[in-house]
């Protein structure tokens, strides 16, 4: 009977089945009158076959739970993987053999600004930027041909799908054999920070070095960084002054305050522009014109400052001689008839506030023309500069010498008494040490000469003549003191 029932072979294909088969024999079997020996041979054999059964058991139930451990380690491994792939901050992209896209991670989508599913199938030369294009399908053709599994890094311009540009670092490699199809393996890095970055810093490089004084000050002010032009315009090189701080420059023309306002203004505003009197390191002293600008980290706080510095000597000076030709006579230097005029409306408007009186003197050279006619205009020319300057030394600070044009000269003084009679008197003492001092004798070159003056005056009190009138009214003065023998002195009236 046993062997008949392991010819079966049941045993290894269904053990359970089998365990059943064989006790319904076994049953049958005990019933049936048999001989002691034969039952003895029966039972150790079948006790033989139940043993070897179990063992085979028990190694198909550890074999199976070795395939089942394995293959939920595959598949974690793999979930793992996927995970990695989708979540990765890298960009990877497969592409065929025509250049479509095959395959493509979900970061790889969100950079070139594309759903993942309407990305592949699409040809990755679409989002190429023109420039590299052609860089692009050289080397395709070319990794197509050679193929290998040798890594390839370059970068590339790619165009979004909304037409931004973002710069990319590329890792390509090439898979595959006669066996397998070529696919091109890529990973993407967005680089476009680095790449904007390293712009700025060429811009800034090339900026740092131009014409214009740059330093850069930490937090303390202590200079870091000079460009060549800051060099040039102090006369300081970089070695003698990195380590310092600016108050070096200082040419002591500006006080505390002065200096207060600015670190205020940089303090609160961030930044701070102006006109500033600096030393150079010859001890010259220029102008300059300066921008202080403060830079603040993330949390707000000054980390560095930049100044860029011009030396605007040459164009304050040149300005300075516009506003001279336009308010001064070139040829003395004194105020002329715009600048006079200006003047006088400040001195009538001061007047009408604080009550004091003024007055106006026009004078006149007797005999200037002769001069002229019989020695040259170089002679007449000397004469009116040295009258000039004889009239500033007869007149106080604040008052006004102006010349009108050929040998007529305007005085203004101002602040004289309120009462007329006593601002007529002051104003008579001025006009007589004029009278005197203009009737002295001239050294004119080679030749002496001598030249009287008439001279007309008349008091202002605010408003109460217009200019125009009160010009008038000097005016006629002035030809009272020709009419008069010249070298003469008249008022037009001691009243206001």
């Amino acid at each position: 009977m046993a062997t008949d029932v392991a010819a079966n072979g049941d045993q290894y294909v269904n053990p359970e089945h089998y365990q059943r088969k064989l006790r319904q024999m076994g049953v049958k079997d005990v019933a049936r009158p048999k001989p002691a020996a034969a039952t003895e041979a029966a039972s150790q054999s079948v006790d033989e076959l139940l043993h070897e059964l179990q063992a085979h058991q028990i190694e198909l139930e550890t074999q199976n739970e070795e395939l089942r451990q394995a293959h939920a380690a595959l598949k974690a491994s793999r979930d793992r993987y996927l995970d990695l792939y989708e979540r990765a901050p890298t960009g990877y992209l497969t592409i065929d053999k025509t250049g479509q896209i095959a395959e493509a991670n979900l970061k790889a989508a969100t950079m070139l600004g594309v759903e993942r599913e309407h990305l592949v199938g699409q040809s990755f030369a679409l989002f190429i930027a023109d420039p590299d294009k052609d860089r692009w399908h050289h080397w395709f053709l070319r990794m197509k041909k050679t193929g290998g599994g040798k890594e390839q890094d370059f970068d590339l311009a790619l165009v979004r799908n909304d037409g931004t540009t973002m710069h990319a670092h590329v890792n390509c490699r090439c898979t595959g054999d006669a066996d397998a199809p070529r696919m091109l393996r890529i990973s993407l890095t967005d680089i476009t920070r680095l790449i904007e970055a390293e712009t700025q810093l060429r811009i800034a490089a090339a900026a740092f070095e131009s014409q214009e004084g740059m330093a850069i000050t930490d937090a303390n002010n202590v200079i870091l960084k000079v460009n060549k032009a800051f060099t040039t315009i102090t006369g300081y090189s970089a070695e003698e002054v990195i380590g310092r701080t600016p108050p070096l420059l200082a040419s002591g023309r500006h006080d505390a305050a002065f200096y207060a306002a600015i670190r205020e203004s940089v303090q609160s505003t961030g930044n701070w522009q102006g006109e500033i009197w600096n030393r150079r390191k010859n001890g010259e002293i220029y102008t300059e014109w300066l921008t202080i600008t403060a830079v603040r980290s993330d949390d707000g706080k000054t980390s560095h400052h930049v100044a860029i510095l011009s030396d605007i000597s040459q164009k304050k000076a040149e300005s300075e001689q516009i506003e001279r030709l336009a308010f001064h006579d070139t040829l003395t230097n004194l105020p002329n008839r715009r600048l006079l005029m200006d003047r006088l409306n400040q001195a009538l408007a001061l007047s009408d506030r604080n009550g004091r009186a003024g007055a106006i003197m026009f004078i006149d050279l007797d005999n200037f023309k002769t001069l002229n006619d019989t020695h040259g205009h170089d002679m007449g020319d000397l004469l009116l500069q040295q009258v000039a300057q004889r009239l500033l030394s007869c007149v106080r600070e604040g008052d006004t010498v102006a010349r009108l044009g050929g040998d007529e000269f305007v005085v203004m003084l101002e602040d004289l008494n309120e009462t007329p009679g006593e601002a007529a008197h002051q104003a008579e003492i001025t006009g007589k040490k004029i009278l005197g001092s203009l009737g002295n004798p001239y050294r004119l070159g080679d030749l002496d000469y001598r030249c009287t003056s008439s001279i007309g005056v008349a008091l202002f009190s605010g408003h109460l003549a217009s200019i125009d009138d009160l010009l008038k009214r000097v005016d006629i003065a002035m030809y009272q003191a020709k009419h008069a023998g010249r070298n003469a002195l008249c008022f037009s009236d001691i009243s206001f």
